[in-house]
């Protein structure tokens, strides 16, 4: 977006998500040029527009994903370290920026990521594959309040369908029981499970059920008991057997599960390997709930769009490119081409609570609500 040339450049449509303009497509006809201007960071000037419905103006960089940015460069640079295991004050030592700055640039990449993939699974014409379901287990602020994030992965594709939380009560001592109790709802893997199967069933072709393969958690069969859902799933369990010492030869029930679950399994040891704020000695974990999906978020599109499937096989395939939503690996340039506006993806209600962060009402407020 920022290396269109002015002349040539006219808004998609109104920035304004009260303008009527703001769900169609323009392409010029609704605008007219007002103006232009120029940054002490850029030579070139901007263009500046005013929409003919509703008289406001806006500019290139209005569209741009570096919008209210002074150093453009840092949204690619800064993904790229958070999905290499850098912590906020690590990278900020590595571009010269503040920390504050960082922690900004994640949690807007977060909300990014959550739009471009709600935009992405809009684009999948058919899921005609099993589903692997499994939770990633960590934490929020203390040991004793749990997080477990729902991932599903594509059997065959390894694509990352669907993020979602899953927050519960952790082990440890617990102060604040009663207090705590409060915040956290009941059976939220129930809950997390049934919007992630609800949310792929529209891509199941008509006439056929969603094969999807769990563990042997007991909220799977609960939350499957629904007229909707039980007739459109077939659920394979494949429990997790006792596991003998260390280095003893696994069993046929091992390996069975073992070969079921690789999908999702390889998924969570990369979270664990590629997070800081996932290991077990670390000052980096996560504060807030919707800090933590978002980066969530930002895996799973880094896994789908640029990460190769293997790093050992000499496979330069993606994920994507095996679904058919992509020709040739990505790079974080192009992943950052435009900005996306929620008014104009629709994401879902719980996809729309992380990104205004109002999935967690009671924590404390920020000085800084995102709501648009």
């Amino acid at each position: 977006m920022e290396s269109e040339r002015p002349f040539r450049f006219y808004p998609p449509h109104c920035p304004w998500p009260a303008c009527p303009a703001h769900f169609g497509h323009a392409c010029g006809r609704g605008f007219q040029r007002f103006g232009s201007y120029k940054t002490k960071y850029s030579c070139a000037r901007i263009p500046r527009f005013r929409c003919k419905r509703c008289w406001r103006t806006c500019s290139r960089q209005t569209f741009s994903a570096s919008y209210y940015l002074k150093r453009r460069e840092l949204p690619r640079l800064v993904a790229a370290g958070l999905v290499a295991c850098s912590a906020h004050r690590q990278i900020a030592r590595s571009f010269h920026c503040s920390k504050t700055t960082v922690t900004r640039l994640a949690e807007r990449l977060g909300r990014h990521a959550i739009l471009f993939h709600n935009y992405c699974m809009g684009h999948v014409r058919e899921i005609d594959e099993p589903i692997v379901h499994d939770h990633f287990e960590t934490f929020i602020g203390r040991q004793d309040v749990g997080l477990g994030i729902g991932t599903a992965v594509g059997a065959r594709t390894w694509f990352v369908y669907g993020v979602d939380p899953a927050p519960h009560r952790g082990p440890g001592r617990r102060p604040n029981a009663k207090k705590d109790d409060q915040l956290i709802p009941a059976r939220s893997y129930v809950a997390s499970i049934r919007r992630a199967i609800s949310g792929l069933l529209p891509k199941v072709p008509a006439g056929t059920r969603l094969h999807a393969i769990a563990d042997g958690r007991v909220d799977y069969p609960a939350a499957l008991k629904l007229p909707d859902l039980e007739d459109r799933v077939h659920l394979s369990v494949y429990r997790n057997p006792k596991r003998g010492p260390k280095g003893t030869p696994r069993s046929d029930e091992a390996i069975a599960r073992d070969y079921a679950m690789y999908p999702v399994d390889a998924l969570h040891q990369l979270i664990r390997h590629s997070h800081g704020e996932h290991k077990r000695e670390t000052i980096a974990f996560g504060r807030r709930l919707e800090s933590k999906m978002g980066r969530a978020y930002l895996t799973a599109v880094w896994k789908n769009f640029i990460k190769r499937r293997s790093e050992r096989k000499p496979d330069h395939t993606t994920p994507a490119m095996k679904l058919g939503l992509a020709d040739s690996r990505w790079r974080w340039e192009r992943l950052f081409v435009r900005r996306l506006f929620p008014q104009r993806i629709r994401p879902t209600d719980s996809e729309m609570k992380l990104y205004g962060k109002r999935w967690t009402p009671n924590l404390p407020a920020l000085h800084r609500k995102h709501a648009a």
